[in-house]
């Protein structure tokens, strides 16, 4: 697929992803983490503006000054910004502006790809592609935390169907060699920084279990006391279990002693042989203490990872996000693509069943902050 083909395919999905949602949903920011999907839509058309068009597209004029303000992130080079936590109060522009700039954009983008453009210029439109694709897979999460958290429980898409991948032996563990590996993407195709450079790790033996945790024997621990047990949990966790009162993964609801989960189909009975899903890594380390057993690193994560099937869930594991030995920032505002969030933060491996397509490799660094769960997080075991 050639790049402009690969352009219009990316921005078609976003706005495939959006088609199911009512004008309201779009404006709804219920935390600080979760942004409105109108927000999504107008940050990743603002990416290609500023980064492509209006340096780059000679004669270009931007669709409104006041945009920059409004969809720019964390770009500090790029200049100010609404506050994260202030999205939700963006009833300007309205999602039907949001949508003309998109079409602005994408029609500007149409005439710069007409021409080869320089070998730069095509690493920062790739570049975007991976970045909208990130915000798909944030679009997916968000439209489920807005909805999920709607008192109605509507749903998302009666039609949605998970992807199903095959489970593997239940029990089974793989029992990995000790030895030198090597961590890191390799080859000519798109990583992002945070991937490289590709360097030499020495494990020592471990085993990692070929299948994820399931609902069912998550709903174990959750009988056993798990949440009310402090042994299980780093200090930190249980002050955010006590703090926030937490009980259960993200969706889970006790009706009238019967388990249910929010699904994109609505409020659903929990389905017990389902891979567990939307947990923080406190309560994937909880668990793991609780049955005896560890997270892999993402070091063993990676070197074991032939040996087992994975994507249906982000995986949390027992290592903090920080860089790869070389790791070198981008000069300029893409430099603050990653290298800026290196701290406080636990990484996950793997993808999810909202992960876009073409948008998954096993040596993906995702990260997140070890108390939230509204991401498609769940648990491999090691020992």
């Amino acid at each position: 697929m050639d790049l402009s083909a690969c352009y219009k395919s990316v921005r078609k999905l976003t706005e495939d992803i959006c088609a199911p949602l009512q004008t309201e949903d779009y404006v709804v920011q219920p935390v600080a983490d979760v942004s409105p999907p109108k927000w999504h839509l107008g940050h990743t058309s603002w990416f290609f503006e500023t980064f492509i068009l209006k340096p780059y597209f000679m004669g270009y004029q931007e669709f409104d000054p006041e945009y920059n303000f409004v969809f720019n992130s964390y770009y500090e080079s790029v200049g100010t910004r609404v506050i994260r936590t202030d999205r939700g109060n963006l009833s300007r522009p309205t999602v039907a502006d949001v949508y003309k700039y998109r079409e602005y954009v994408d029609e500007a983008m149409d005439k710069f790809l007409c021409n080869e453009p320089s070998k730069e210029v095509k690493e920062l439109i790739i570049l975007g592609l991976n970045h909208e694709q990130q915000h798909q897979e944030l679009l997916y999460t968000d439209i489920k935390y807005i909805l999920g958290h709607n008192p109605l429980f509507p749903a998302y898409s009666k039609s949605y169907s998970a992807p199903k991948i095959e489970m593997e032996a239940a029990g089974d563990f793989i029992q990995i060699r000790e030895g030198i590996y090597e961590i890191g993407y390799a080859g000519d195709g798109f990583c992002f920084d945070n991937e490289l450079s590709r360097h030499k790790v020495y494990l020592q033996p471990f085993e990692i279990s070929t299948n994820m945790v399931t609902n069912r024997e998550y709903l174990e621990f959750i009988k056993a006391g798990g949440y009310q047990d402090f042994r299980h949990w780093h200090a930190e966790g249980w002050d955010w279990v006590n703090k926030n009162q937490v009980t259960s993964p993200l969706y889970w609801h006790n009706i009238n002693d019967t388990w249910h989960n929010y699904t994109y189909a609505g409020l659903q009975p929990l389905n017990l042989d389902d891979t567990l899903c939307h947990i923080s890594y406190f309560e994937a380390s909880a668990y793991a203490a609780w049955k005896g057993l560890r997270l892999p690193t993402e070091f063993e994560w990676e070197a074991a990872a032939r040996n087992f099937t994975w994507g249906e869930r982000w995986e949390w594991t027992e290592s903090a996000y920080l860089p790869y030995p070389g790791f070198v920032k981008a000069p300029g505002a893409i430099g603050e693509y990653n290298g800026k969030f290196m701290v406080n933060q636990q990484v996950l491996r793997g993808a999810s069943e909202v992960t876009s397509p073409g948008h998954s490799r096993v040596t993906y660094r995702n990260f997140f902050q070890t108390h939230l769960q509204w991401q498609f997080t769940g648990i491999r075991l090691a020992r």
